[in-house]
């Protein structure tokens, strides 16, 4: 029974080495892996109870396999504003293309520590071996909208068209100008002062805004006293018409007093802006805060804009995107502006290790793993993504061939115990001749 139990205990070591030396060469194989997690192997010894206690049988030994999966590699720097990963804990989302049905929905969820995506014919990002970069789509003005953390719902194919066409309404408007204090005196001329500043609406038509400022003349001494009526040429109307107001006395003479609205959106004196309703879509328009010296002024006898400023652009072409830290997707336009376009969310598991591996270092949550939970990169027990970067394999080829080393002569020495036993059965049978 004992010499038995040895050539068991001797086999039984020839597997667990072979299975080591398995996870060995899966690691050099895979030592220039983007992505890749390396193998190990652990033995665990095996105790069986004899009926006689002055014996002893040999249990052997057998081996448990498990994937490093939190060990992260080092982080190589690339020239793809697409290449993606994880500067810490967590996942990037993505899913293979049988985890997407024929509508472009989502139905099951997958993860990688690293990816390089590029557009494909559809402007979908993914990996040369089909793995497609998930997120969460932005509103119109850019803001993410409120999705649940931990289930799939709202992720959807990160598209993005590089011939795409995007209007780029004007949405603010400051003017910051003077009015000639001489035009409000009695005698005065009455002659308006008139301005005029291009906006671009919804559809990304360039129109105008005039603005037409009347003098109130008194018949003695200065009214200080302006209308200010707007008008659209998107609409061909007046949008708005307004009283102007302005201090006279020694601390802040000149300066703004009060914007009384005959028509139109009302002045906010805490913000200094008024709503006003274009043709092309809504606008607001900054005229400085009362007392302030940094909108309207009424001082000397010249008329001089100081400083128009608006928002917006003409129609612009898609020409290029970049990826923050903190997981938001850009498009950048061929007339200077960005806009939103995806969140990156990162993905958690209690458990990394007990992650299902799948083909192309990715994985999937198992009973071991744990749910996950989608988390803002850099938020929680998460890292940042990181662009410009790919994430080496974790493999260390010095620690492996010195792995390698010791396998082997392991595996030689359960070898040679198989031997020994053999040869001590030959001799227990030439006892009988």
């Amino acid at each position: 029974m004992t010499i038995s139990s040895s050539m068991n205990a001797g086999v039984a070591g020839l597997n667990v080495n072979a299975a080591r030396l398995a996870t060995i060469s899966d690691n050099i194989a895979n030592s220039a892996t983007f992505g890749y997690k390396r193998n190990t192997v652990e033995f665990h010894s095996m105790v069986l109870n004899s009926s006689n206690p002055s014996g002893f049988t040999a249990g052997g030994v057998h081996a448990s396999h498990l994937r490093l999966i939190d060990q992260r590699g080092a982080l190589l720097r690339t020239d793809n504003p697409t290449d993606l990963s994880i500067d810490g804990r967590g996942f990037i989302p993505i899913a293979t293309p049988d985890m997407i049905d024929a509508t472009g929905r989502v139905t099951s969820l997958a993860f990688a520590t690293t990816g390089s995506f590029r557009p494909d014919a559809e402007g979908t990002l993914r990996t040369s071996t089909g793995q497609v970069l998930l997120g969460w789509p932005a509103n119109a003005d850019g803001s993410i909208p409120t999705f649940p953390r931990d289930t799939i719902s709202g992720l959807e194919p990160v598209r993005l068209n590089l011939n795409q066409f995007a209007a780029n309404p004007t949405t603010e408007m400051a003017i910051s100008l003077n009015l000639p204090a001489t035009a409000t005196g009695a005698g005065g001329s009455g002659a308006p002062q008139e301005l005029s500043m291009e906006y671009f609406g919804n559809l990304g038509t360039a129109e105008q805004l005039n603005f037409r400022f009347t003098p109130t003349i008194p018949a003695a001494g200065s009214s200080n006293e302006w209308t200010l009526e707007i008008s659209d040429t998107s609409s061909g109307s007046v949008v708005g018409e307004y009283t102007l107001t302005f201090n006279d006395n020694q601390s802040n003479g000149g300066t703004l007093a009060a914007i009384v609205s005959v028509s139109g959106g009302a002045y906010d004196p805490a913000t200094g802006q008024i709503e006003l309703a274009l043709g092309g879509g809504p606008l607001r328009l900054n005229l400085g805060l009362p007392g302030q010296q940094n909108g309207l002024t009424q001082l000397s006898s010249t008329f001089a804009p100081v400083s128009l400023t608006k928002n917006g652009s003409p129609v612009s072409n898609l020409v290029s995107v970049e990826v923050d830290g903190n997981g938001f997707v850009y498009g950048l336009f061929d007339q200077g502006f960005t806009r939103r376009l995806f969140q990156i969310p990162v993905v958690d598991v209690q458990n990394p290790n007990g992650l299902t591996a799948l083909d192309d270092q990715s994985y999937r949550v198992s009973l071991e793993s744990g749910g996950f939970y989608l988390w803002n990169a850099g938020e929680g027990p998460t890292g940042k993504v990181v662009p410009f970067s790919r994430e080496e394999s974790s493999t260390d080829i010095a620690g492996e061939l010195t792995m390698l080393i010791q396998t082997q002569r392991a595996y030689s020495s359960n070898a040679k115990v198989i031997q020994t036993v053999d040869e001590m059965l030959q001799e227990t049978t030439n006892i009988k001749r």
